[in-house]
Formats: structure tokens, C-alpha cells, sequence
């Protein structure tokens, strides 16, 4: 690829054996689903296996979110939510919640960080007493430098100066 070329709108073609039954269901599923075509049904499948892939390496720095389904009626547990949340600052970037009974709340938490630093994140979060469920989903993309990793990678930091304080005094 030339140096002055846009990777965005290039496309390699590649050759795929499969046996009749997949390929079969495979046409099922795009027909499902909706897509236009296999290609972008493969592609779709790829991007999700290497997302999982570098979200299992643990260092790839992604981005994604931790749904919490839980009984806001346990004593303490939203404010160790909140706590939680805070003692992580430079991974939560914002949060949001929805009163779905009057017991129940759904959290959808956006986060940022290496995969593994996110995993161990989630599971402080879902093991705590009142926590019905939850779930991480993450995806390779990256928001703009919030996180410090992105001081290493030698761009500027664009945190503001309170979070920058609070993440050289951890």
C-alpha cells in the first residue's frame, strides 16, 4: 500500500473453502440478519473474533461497556457502585442508569483501558452482594487520549488537569 492511501476504502480479496452445510447457514444468517452480502457478514465475524482476541491478550488498550443489572434495594451497594467507579476514574468515562422497577436498575457503564485492567473492573463490579448480572462488551476502537496509556504512546494528554492529578496520585 502507498504511503498516501486511504486504508479506509481499500479492500483485499481472499478466497474461502467452506462445506455446504455452513455455507448454508452462513446464507441463512445473512438472509436473517439482513446484511448485503457474505463478504459483509465475514467481516462483521472477523472484527468480533479479533476484538475477543485482543480483549483475551489483556493489554490492547479498547473501548466498551459494562452493563449492570441489579436490586438498588441492597443496602449500600449503589454507593459502592459510585465508589468503584470513582477509585477508577481513568477507566470509567461516564455512566448511566435506568430505574426499570422499582427494585431493579440497569447501569451501562462507558469505559476505556486495556482489556484486562477492564476485565478485573467488571469483576470487582458483578461480584458484589446485590449485582444480579452483567456484562462486558468491548470493542477495538479507542476514544480520543482519555486514557494515561495514551501519554506512552507519545500523544498529548487531554485529560483535565483534576484527573491527571488523580492519576499520578494512585
Amino acid at each position: 500500500m502507498k504511503a498516501g492511501d486511504n486504508s479506509s476504502s481499500l479492500v483485499s480479496r481472499i478466497s474461502v473453502s467452506l462445506p455446504a452445510e455452513l455455507l448454508a447457514e452462513l446464507d441463512r444468517m445473512v438472509d436473517s440478519r439482513g446484511y448485503g452480502s457474505r463478504s459483509q457478514a465475514i467481516n462483521d465475524m472477523v472484527n468480533f473474533q479479533l476484538a475477543e482476541h485482543k480483549r483475551k491478550l489483556g493489554d490492547e488498550v479498547m473501548v466498551g461497556t459494562l452493563t449492570v443489572f441489579y436490586d438498588r434495594q441492597v443496602r449500600g451497594l449503589q454507593k459502592q457502585l459510585s465508589d468503584l467507579q470513582y477509585k477508577h476514574i481513568d477507566e470509567v468515562i461516564s455512566s448511566q442508569h435506568v430505574h426499570l422497577t422499582e427494585a431493579r436498575m440497569l447501569e451501562i457503564i462507558l469505559v476505556q483501558g486495556p482489556a484486562g485492567r477492564l476485565q478485573d473492573i467488571t469483576n470487582e463490579i458483578i461480584t458484589l452482594r446485590g449485582v444480579i448480572t452483567g456484562r462486558l462488551q468491548l470493542l477495538t476502537a479507542v476514544i480520543p487520549p482519555l486514557h494515561p496509556l495514551s501519554d506512552a504512546e507519545g500523544q498529548a494528554d487531554s485529560r483535565p488537569a483534576t484527573k491527571r492529578a488523580n492519576h499520578q496520585n494512585k
